[in-house]
C-alpha cells in the first residue's frame, strides 16, 4: 500500500480513518506513507504506531506523484495498491482481490468504488470497463476519448509490484493516477462488480480547488496518449515477436 500525504491538518483525521479501514482488512499488509514535504512528527499516533506502518519523507514538497513514486522503490510486497489520504477500503477490498490473484494468475484485481459523503452516505461509481476478465491492453479500449470517464478507478486495483513499477504515477501534477492504469496493458486481470473503495468527497480535495479545471484536460491527453501508445507498442512487439 503507497498512500501520499502532505499531512494537512484538514487530513490527519481522514488518513486515521484510512488507516483504521486497513487494521480491518482480513489479510496481512504494509504501508507505506510518503509524506510530502511535511514534519513527520505529524504523522497521527494510530499511524506512528502500527509497525505495519513504514514512512518516506521527502525533503521538500515533490507533489504526489514524485513522494508516491518514491515510496514505491520501498515496497516490499508481491502486490501494491495505491492510495489516497483522504480515502478509506472496504473492509474486504485485500482478500477479495488477492484471492483473484493468487487463484487465477492474472496481473491486476480491481472493482468498483464509492463516492463516500460528508453525511456518511454512498453512492457507487460504476466505470466504463465491464466486469470480468481483460486482456493486456483491453481496458484502455474502454476510454474512448480524454474526456470520457476514466476506463477503471487507479486507486481500485490491486496489482503485482513488479507491473506497478513499470507502470507507476505519472509526472503530472494532477492526474497523475490516470498514468497508474497503465498497468491494464501489461497484463491481463480482473474487475470485480463490487465496491472495494470509498473517494471521499469534501471540499479540500483537489478536484474542488478553483485551479483545478486549468490543467485538466492537458493532463487526461497526456495519459490517455500514453495509454495508447503503450498498448500500441506493446502489441506491435508481439506481432514482430511472432513474425
Amino acid at each position: 500500500m503507497v498512500i501520499a500525504t502532505r499531512l494537512q491538518d484538514d487530513r490527519l483525521d481522514y488518513l486515521t480513518a484510512m488507516h483504521a479501514s486497513l487494521t480491518r482488512q482480513a489479510v496481512p499488509w504494509e504501508a507505506v506513507i510518503a509524506i510530502d514535504g511535511a514534519d513527520p512528527a505529524r504523522l497521527p499516533a494510530p499511524l506512528a504506531a502500527d509497525p505495519r506502518v513504514r514512512t518516506v519523507v521527502t525533503p521538500q514538497p515533490v507533489g504526489a506523484a514524485c513522494a508516491r513514486n518514491l515510496a514505491l522503490n520501498t515496497v516490499r510486497t508481491e502486490f501494491c495498491n495505491w492510495a489516497d489520504d483522504d480515502d478509506e477500503f472496504e473492509d474486504h477490498a485485500m482478500a477479495t482481490r488477492l484471492h483473484i490473484l493468487n487463484e487465477t494468475g492474472v496481473g491486476w484485481c480491481a472493482g468498483y468504488s464509492q463516492d463516500l459523503h460528508p453525511d456518511g452516505s454512498t453512492s457507487l461509481w460504476t466505470c466504463p470497463t465491464p466486469p470480468g476478465r481483460h486482456e493486456a491492453g483491453d481496458v484502455w479500449t474502454y476510454w474512448k476519448h480524454p474526456s470520457d470517464p476514466i476506463p477503471i478507478g487507479p486507486t481500485t486495483i490491486l496489482a503485482r509490484t513488479d507491473l506497478v513499477r513499470a507502470a507507476p504515477m505519472g509526472g503530472l501534477v494532477q492526474g497523475e493516477d490516470y498514468m497508474a492504469l497503465g498497468v491494464t496493458n501489461l497484463a491481463p486481470g480482473i474487475l470485480l462488480p463490487i465496491p472495494v473503495y470509498r473517494y471521499r468527497k469534501h471540499p479540500g480535495q483537489m478536484t474542488k480547488q478553483a485551479t483545478y479545471d486549468q490543467l485538466e484536460a492537458a493532463s487526461r491527453e497526456h495519459a490517455w496518449n500514453y495509454g495508447r501508445s503503450l498498448r500500441a507498442a506493446l502489441r506491435s512487439g508481439e506481432a514482430l515477436a511472432h513474425g
